[in-house]
């Protein structure tokens, strides 16, 4: 390790591994049990602590926190941790919350994530690959955030809500229910309002996916019937479409939250559903 990489004014504790061609800003603080990769890059001011690893190409800017103890009372010093993947950034002001014993014991960010200013990431919080939080999102603890997942501004999501790939969550929104994949909410409280057809677009689904998961959707959330018999309907009709058989998969699943439901649309995302 090239001492040239690091500033003077930096703490870095005694057996932190850095890599060599890794830089630590001024003022920066690097704790023991820290694992810094290749090419990563620590801000002036951030704080990098506790058993976290961190892959390579990662950037953290300054004044972000990643590892510091959950915002949990049982929390009592356990040996929990955080991994960030490759290439994922940090921004200004941004936290990531080591896991808890209550939880998996570890907070995870997948590859090619990027953490907008003052956003939060709890304690437990499973990110999946490509994750984009803009600013001042707050995820409570144990929320699971599938690949590909944009959540707009200001958005706060309740704690043990899972969010299914390729899904959208409009800006200020409050989430408190699970969002299936490929679909759009916003709100407060947020509701579904239809699927995320510019994400599907922009990911290369084709004509033939996205009229499925239209269907699927207007058959799950908007049919006549109780619940189940829709599911049944779809799953019939539908359900050997790949995409079609995720979503059915995923609302499947064990929940703490249950299931996010379609509310009344707005006129931008009814006028993309009739497209």
């Amino acid at each position: 390790m090239s001492v040239t990489n690091i500033h003077p004014t930096a703490i870095v504790a005694e057996g932190a591994s850095i890599a060599a061609s890794a830089t630590i800003g001024p003022y920066a603080m690097v704790g023991p049990q820290v694992v810094i990769g290749e090419g990563v890059q620590i801000g002036a001011h951030a704080v990098i602590d506790g058993i976290t690893d961190l892959a390579e190409g990662v950037q953290v800017l300054p004044f972000a926190s990643v590892g510091l103890p959950p915002q949990d009372l049982k929390y009592k010093g356990e040996p929990t941790r955080v991994i960030v993947g490759a290439r994922s950034i940090i921004r200004e002001h941004a936290t990531v919350h080591r896991g808890s014993v209550g939880g998996e014991g570890v907070t995870r960010v997948g590859a090619d994530c990027l953490i907008m200013c003052v956003a939060h990431v709890g304690h437990d919080c499973q990110l999946e690959d490509r994750v984009i939080l803009a600013n001042n999102v707050m995820l409570g603890g144990h929320v699971h955030i599938g690949d590909n997942v944009f959540v707009g501004g200001g958005t706060a999501i309740h704690q043990s809500v899972r969010i299914g790939r390729q899904a959208v969550i409009g800006g200020m929104s409050g989430v408190e229910r699970d969002v299936i994949p490929f679909g759009s909410c916003m709100g407060n409280r947020a509701r579904l309002i239809g699927l995320n057809l510019i994400g599907l677009k922009r990911r290369g689904f084709g004509r033939e996916a996205i009229n499925a998961l239209r269907a699927a959707y207007r058959g799950l959330f908007l049919g006549r019937g109780t619940f189940d018999a829709r599911m049944a309907l779809v799953a019939q009709d539908q359900g050997s479409q790949p995409q079609v058989a995720e979503i059915l998969a995923f609302i499947e699943a064990s929940s703490r939250r249950g299931l996010m439901r379609a509310g009344r649309q707005t006129d931008e995302a009814a006028e993309a559903e009739a497209a």
